[in-house]
């Protein structure tokens, strides 16, 4: 009977082995043209997820062999939750901070964040310097890493739900200046009414990331490192880059 138990222990963990990985499910924004609905709407799944960023994690995944379901829903607060915890999510494009290092498992850099601070075409605003920028109404996105950089610097910021929200409050006077991406902005505006909008001063970058439950297997972790890495490699992320330009 030992015996027996034993080759069937032995033969339950050769299975396990060779059992597929188990699915992520990885969350995003709406925050074009790293991620966005198909649809244009605030909620999408799988293919419907599209953008620089969706499109690269989506290629991770699959040169991986690692079964991921990407979903885009707001707000980014709930995702944040969510990832934080909850086993087999992760969340993207996140900036990582500091303050986030240890709670999360990171994959990445998947793309580049340029933090500007944006006004219309026609706004007399001229800055030197970040400071200078106190004297007038910044507009943010709610808990981003944007706003909450300004905001530990002590200038104060008007934070909305969307970043979206921002922009029309641009077009409407209701704020003086746009914290945000730059190419998020930019994309953002050629859809507004407004068309472009201008850079009055860039104060920062950072790496976006994939950021996974702490509780992610650390083989999973590093195999999509490695696909990230030889996609890079072979000029992939480039490509997915330009062909939303």
């Amino acid at each position: 009977m030992p015996a027996i138990r034993l080759l069937t222990a032995l033969w339950l963990l050769s299975f396990a082995s060779l059992a597929p990985a188990q699915p992520l499910v990885l969350l995003t924004e709406n925050l074009p043209p790293f991620s966005m609905a198909a649809s244009g709407g605030n909620f999408a799944k799988e293919a419907d997820v599209q953008g620089i960023s969706s499109d690269t994690v989506r290629a991770m995944c699959q040169k991986a062999a690692q079964e991921c379901q990407l979903i885009l829903r707001f707000p980014w607060d709930r995702l944040y939750k969510q990832t934080l915890e909850h086993k087999g999510y992760g969340l993207f494009s996140t900036i990582r901070t500091p303050e986030r290092e240890t709670l999360f498992k990171w994959v990445g850099p998947i793309a580049v964040s340029d933090w500007v601070l944006l006004a219309k075409v026609d706004s007399p605003i001229s800055l030197d310097s970040l400071e200078q920028a106190a004297t007038y109404r910044i507009g943010g996105y709610r808990n981003d890493a944007i706003s909450q950089f300004l905001l530990d610097r002590g200038l104060a910021v008007q934070t909305s739900l969307q970043d979206k929200e921002n922009l029309n409050k641009l077009e409407k006077g209701l704020i003086d200046l746009w914290a945000t991406d730059d190419v998020t902005g930019r994309f953002m505006a050629k859809q507004s009414p407004l068309g472009s909008l201008k850079v009055v001063y860039r104060f920062n970058s950072a790496d976006l990331y994939l950021a996974l439950n702490h509780e992610t297997p650390d083989e999973v972790v590093q195999a999509l490192q490695t696909a990230l890495d030889e996609l890079r490699a072979q000029g992939e992320l480039t490509a997915i880059k330009n062909s939303y330009f």
